[in-house]
């Protein structure tokens, strides 16, 4: 795809935008999923009633999981009690947040209908999910954005069992941190567990609301939009500056499934079960986590399966934005324990969950967040097999991705080869191409947890060292300071698709290019009254 289709039309009339912080959610507070019983090219878009849209209600707290085929999405307006004492101004799916999860077997075709109550345009992207190209809901590349009153039919095979999420991808830089997002767990019949917990981590803006008139012309891209004429309080404008110095420090709520602190929802357990936990980051910060108690292992990452995982205790589990971890334990130590975020931050302090086994009132574990405990490394994890791809093999395509921070004309941007989206190189390949992509982080402070839609890559090596474990296969790779990554991938499903930073502050502010694919013709037809915003 050319640059000129790659500039997306930005007009959009008082846009509210609310930076009330990621999401977590409160509809999935500790549900076992293990015994759940299951049973357009271009999406079908309808207008409804667009006369005006949902009051905020607030969230429903009960837990709610939705099975396939026929599925419904509703994006509200809602009020997200945290468990504190604290009511949020949040967006939501179906009144709850995180959104339901959506939970389907493998193999299954889902038809998943969103309609939109909110004054503004949304989406759904399907993280993770490898979706033929025009479900991928990514305004201004495989769709126009979901209008208010309108609805969107996305229609795709659930064909690659894991752990994945969906969130909008319409200004997601604020819709997900609305609340604006849900998991998505595509079942494999022959894994059985016991009790399937699925736990998705998140950091609110305790302070409330954020609301921002945005108006640009038609000719401004995301990465080049004009802020001057924006009207803000005082507080909002501090607020902002933080933003811009992106000071992570304005995120002060940490949530589990929408829940801080003792308004958590403990994961109940039985001696002699066999549990699964799945962690997802729905957040822009990352968290270390220790399970105390127990031995366990790391099954999946990015909802690929890890070969042979060894046992492992008292090690750190580093989950960065975007990733996603399952684990395993068997239930074997009766009591009451914590799986919590390690670090001396406060605001860690509430980001803990009890397991309690069935019949135990009482505990002597103990939280021992400020302990500095090995973190595992997932690249010397598991069993060598063989694998797709190696160091040294040839490659169709080689290309080398360079991520950056600059201060430009005052303001922070993050820049891939020195460039900004939408003037960053994409990455052309033709269908069935090998891709081999280095990918080095010049940031001196800043994180980059790269996602790639549509594809899955093997991690072949991290610093100069090749991965000597299990096959490392992944959608999202965090990179810190002065780190390098070296990825693969085959070219085996056609589209044009965002490769981009998932810390979404980063994204919005310029780390975006695209994979496209030179044999590909896109359907797409841009509607340059549709505010289309990808980021």
């Amino acid at each position: 795809m050319n640059k000129n289709r790659i500039k997306m039309i930005t007009v959009v009339a008082s846009l509210a935008l609310v930076l009330s912080a990621c999401t977590a959610g409160g509809s999935m507070g500790g549900m076992d999923h293990s015994k759940t019983n299951m049973g357009a090219e271009n999406g079908t878009i309808e207008e409804s009633d667009t006369s005006g849209t949902e009051q905020a209600a607030d969230a429903d707290d009960t837990p709610s999981v939705l099975t396939g085929p026929n599925i419904a999405l509703t994006a509200a307006p809602s009020q997200l009690d945290t468990g504190n004492g604290k009511k949020l101004t949040v967006w939501s799916y179906n009144n709850t947040v995180p959104g339901p999860q959506i939970r389907v077997k493998k193999g299954e075709t889902v038809r998943i209908t969103l309609t939109n109550k909110l004054d503004v345009p949304t989406s759904i992207h399907w993280h993770g999910v490898p979706v033929p190209n025009n479900m991928d809901g990514i305004p201004g590349v495989t769709q126009n954005a979901v209008q208010p009153g309108a609805t969107f039919e996305y229609t795709f095979k659930t064909d690659v069992p894991g752990t994945y999420w969906y969130h909008s991808h319409q200004d997601s830089v604020n819709q997900l941190d609305m609340g604006l997002y849900g998991s998505f767990i595509v079942e494999d019949p022959s894994e059985q567990v016991d009790r399937d917990y699925t736990l998705v981590m998140d950091e609110w803006m305790s302070s409330g609301t954020m609301n921002m008139s945005m108006t640009s012309s038609s000719e401004e891209d995301m990465a080049g939009m004009d802020h001057g004429d924006m009207e803000m309080d005082e507080s909002e404008q501090t607020r902002t500056d933080n933003m811009q110095g992106h000071d992570m420090s304005m995120y002060d709520l940490f949530t589990i499934n929408g829940k801080t602190g003792s308004g958590i929802e403990p994961l109940v357990v039985k001696e002699g079960e066999k549990v699964r936990i799945r962690l997802i980051n729905a957040g822009y910060i990352s968290h270390q986590f220790h399970l105390h108690g127990h031995e366990f292992k790391v099954v999946s990452t990015d909802g690929q399966p890890i070969e042979n995982p060894a046992i492992v205790k008292d090690q750190l589990l580093s989950l960065a934005p975007g990733e996603r971890l399952d684990i395993e334990f068997e239930a074997n130590n009766p009591g009451q324990w914590l799986l919590e975020e390690h670090g001396s931050d406060a605001r860690m302090d509430n980001m803990k969950i009890k397991i309690n086994y069935e019949g135990q009132s009482s505990s002597n574990d103990q939280s021992n967040q400020n302990d500095q405990l090995a973190s595992l490394d997932l690249t010397k994890y598991g069993e060598a097999s063989s694998t797709k791809f190696t160091l040294d093999q040839k490659y169709d395509m080689k290309y080398t991705m360079e991520l950056g921070t600059e201060t430009r004309q005052g303001e922070e941007v993050y820049t891939i080869n020195g460039d900004i989206f939408p003037e960053t190189e994409e990455l052309s390949v033709k269908t069935g191409e090998t891709v081999k992509v280095r990918i080095v982080n010049t940031s001196e402070t800043d994180d980059h947890p790269m996602h790639l839609h549509g594809h899955f890559f093997q991690v072949l090596s991290k610093n100069g060292t090749a991965v000597s474990g299990s096959p490392l296969i992944k959608d999202t790779i965090n990179l810190k300071p002065d780190e390098e990554v070296i990825v693969a991938f085959k070219a085996d499903n056609p589209g044009n698709w965002m490769f981009h930073c998932h810390d979404l502050h980063h994204a919005s502010a310029g780390m975006v290019t695209e994979l496209n694919y030179s044999d590909f013709k896109s359907t797409f037809v841009n509607d340059p009254n549709a505010g289309n915003m990808p980021e």
